[in-house]
């Protein structure tokens, strides 16, 4: 039996974005959605690089308490959502206490954060929920459509190691 594991997912993988495909996708391994939460503590969501990615960068204290949506995945999903977010070389996943909207239960769930950033990240709006963004200037480009798909895409906002 696989183990299961809670996600938190705030960017291209909430319902009706982009990548939401891939959670519902059981070649991918399992995923159940337990509902909308938000972050206990406050976190920049900021929206950067010339591909307009979410990125929940690792400066608590800082930003709006995020809102996103809690998924309770497989061992397999997880895996999946690690290559996608590419940790821990360059998203780190790391446990953190969310809040569960319907219940008001905060719960110990995955989420994907930017840890190593340039600091003019900071400089940019901090957004509460990315799935409130209108902006079209602010679409995110899916990867099979860079000119420079791979991890290099990312050399904008990520500080070299």
């Amino acid at each position: 039996m696989s183990a299961r594991h809670l996600v938190f997912v705030y960017g291209t993988l909430r319902k009706n974005m982009l990548n939401h495909s891939r959670l519902l996708d059981a070649a991918n391994g399992a995923a159940r959605c337990l509902g909308l939460a938000t972050t206990t503590e406050r976190y920049p969501l900021v929206i950067a690089s010339r591909y307009n990615i979410p990125y929940l960068l690792a400066a608590p204290g800082h930003g709006q308490h995020v809102r996103g949506e809690v998924y309770e995945v497989d061992d397999k999903m997880l895996e999946t959502l690690d290559a996608l977010e590419n940790h821990p070389k360059y998203y780190e996943r790391k446990e953190k206490k969310i809040k569960l909207e319907d219940s008001g239960e905060e719960r110990e769930c995955w989420v994907y954060l930017l840890h190593c950033y340039k600091p003019h990240l900071m400089d940019l709006p901090f957004l509460e929920d990315y799935c409130a963004v209108d902006d079209p200037e602010k679409v995110y480009i899916a990867r099979c459509l860079r000119k420079e798909p791979g991890p290099e895409y990312w050399v904008d906002v990520k500080l070299d190691e």
